[in-house]
């Protein structure tokens, strides 16, 4: 696997011979795994804390939920709700800190307040503006496939070739992006699983994930908890299961370790402790 050195902030991270994890830090009262548990400044922060002490290589905060046919928030609430988080946790944490918006404004002040890596899951196509925030502060880039938005992208997604377009989707934002004076060096690349994907099409995502590496980028991959996980281990539908029972994330853990050994760089997850050890053992595996 080719490796990868990018420096955010004071910090340098490198992929592709230890898989890193980004931990998720909702700050939201109706994210779809864990919406209000740290939705106060004390609890994100503490919970931040908490996922470096557990492995963690990056801290994802968002403020807005992006589950299935979820409403947008404005970018005030938005920067209300994250930034005294970044503010405070980035003073106390050794790891960099990413903003997982697609609103421009948002990420500015995000960035201003101590993150150094914005996380687009619109792939600077939802605000015009984000890339040259991201040009500005010089911050590494996460370009996300998505079908759609999250109201609408669970709506019978369809595709006549799901690899070669989310491949092409992909590879127009990393040349939108370089046409807005972002480094290549600074983008990291996502497929996006769970958003616009039916069970079928993330399990090919996973399953083919090694022929994005073509791209020439980091793969980010983010299947914790997501629904295709519950529509396989139980009958009943994906709706009526809780996401954080112990079920959900032995079928997490198995995702991540298939979709490391097809080639990912970065797994975001809901469950630093228990990623940092099925990561020990795959890691070892790949790399003999």
């Amino acid at each position: 696997m080719k490796t990868y050195n990018i420096s955010c902030g004071g910090h340098t991270l490198s992929f592709g011979v230890r898989t890193c994890i980004m931990g998720i830090l909702n700050v939201t009262p109706d994210s779809f795994s864990d919406g209000g548990r740290f939705f106060t400044t004390d609890a994100a922060v503490a919970h931040g804390e908490k996922l470096v002490e557990d492995g963690a290589d990056i801290i994802d905060v968002g403020g807005e939920s992006t589950r299935p046919f979820s409403d947008a928030v404005s970018a005030e609430e938005e920067v209300r709700r994250v930034v005294p988080v970044i503010e405070k946790l980035s003073k106390h944490i050794p790891v960099p800190i990413s903003i997982d918006t697609t609103k421009a404004a948002v990420a500015r002040q995000a960035i201003e307040a101590g993150a150094s890596i914005i996380n687009d899951i619109g792939a600077l196509r939802i605000d015009n503006n984000m890339a040259a925030v991201a040009a500005k502060y010089g911050v590494p880039l996460v370009l996300m496939h998505m079908k759609g938005n999250p109201k609408t992208m669970q709506v019978a997604p369809v595709y006549d070739d799901l690899i070669d377009e989310v491949k092409k989707f992909l590879e127009n934002g990393i040349n939108m992006a370089e046409k807005n004076g972002i480094s290549r060096s600074k983008i990291i690349i996502d497929p996006g699983i769970g958003f616009g994907k039916t069970v079928e099409h993330n399990l090919l995502l996973i399953n083919h994930l090694h022929e994005f590496t073509s791209l020439d980028a980091p793969i980010l991959i983010g299947p914790s908890r997501k629904s295709f996980i519950r529509n396989i281990l139980f009958d009943k539908p994906a709706k009526d299961i809780k996401t954080d029972i112990p079920a959900m994330e032995t079928g997490t853990q198995a995702a991540v370790a298939a979709a490391v050994l097809h080639g990912a760089h970065i797994v975001r997850v809901h469950d630093v402790a228990g990623t940092y050890k099925t990561l020990k053992i795959v890691d070892a595996i790949k790399n003999v």
